[in-house]
């Protein structure tokens, strides 16, 4: 980049507020920048009052959709023209939000096709980890199959025992302890013939990231990686 951007990205955020702020860590760095004005203008919404988005979709808690499009509706007012959500279970409510946003919302899933298919993985099998309930909505499975992927999630045990407990620690801000439970995911995703693995939860590559990449025997997708490369794809288009 080498002039002022004038498009100001939007952030619904909060969900976590560790995934939220990695993301805005992330969109700086990766944003080919040599000074403060040619990086990419961004509000970031971040309320971590939102509902649980997994109580939500089960109907064991408040509905997060009123707070979420309280989000979205500031973030308009603001004068964002695109919203960026760095969460994946909210993307269980993109229809309703992309109804009223009146701006483009940077779908996630979209944003890691895009991502694997960057890194030369056009087709074939796909890893996904991501809570239950992501899993249980096939955000990924179903977008991801319909561009090509056959998608392979992490058995019922492992999902138990290991990410949603991972994923907990990383909410809790214990995120190293959460790296040896989703290593020990990824490679078994890997093992029953995953070509990559899609961290299809914003809490995932935090954990991750904690430990050396070096012990992964498959390339991942860091999904709040993608997303920031869709924003800035955004930002720099014409459009």
């Amino acid at each position: 980049m080498n002039q002022t951007n004038d498009k100001v990205l939007g952030i619904l955020g909060g969900m976590g507020p560790l995934a939220s702020a990695q993301f805005m860590v992330r969109l700086t760095l990766l944003t080919q920048a040599n000074r403060d004005q040619e990086h990419i203008p961004a509000v970031l919404w971040s309320d971590p009052r939102v509902p649980d988005r997994i109580a939500g979709r089960a109907g064991t808690g408040p509905d997060p959709l009123p707070w979420l499009l309280r989000g979205v509706d500031g973030l308009r007012q603001a004068g964002c023209g695109a919203i960026a959500i760095p969460c994946n279970t909210a993307h269980g409510w993109y229809e309703a939000m992309a109804n009223v946003a009146g701006v483009p919302i940077l779908h996630i899933v979209d944003a890691a096709a895009a991502d694997l298919r960057r890194n030369g993985m056009t087709s074939g099998t796909i890893g996904v980890m991501a809570t239950q309930t992501t899993l249980d909505m096939r955000l990924y499975q179903d977008r991801l199959g319909e561009q090509g992927w056959t998608c392979i999630q992490p058995d019922a045990d492992r999902m138990q025992r290991l990410v949603e407990p991972a994923t907990a620690l990383v909410k809790a801000n214990r995120v190293a302890e959460a790296y040896l439970p989703l290593l020990e995911v990824v490679n078994s995703l890997g093992a029953r013939g995953a070509s990559a693995v899609v961290l299809g939860c914003t809490e995932i590559p935090l954990g991750i990231l904690a430990g050396p990449a070096s012990a992964l025997r498959v390339p991942v997708v860091d999904t709040i990686d993608a997303l920031a490369r869709a924003a800035i794809q955004w930002a720099q288009s014409g459009a």
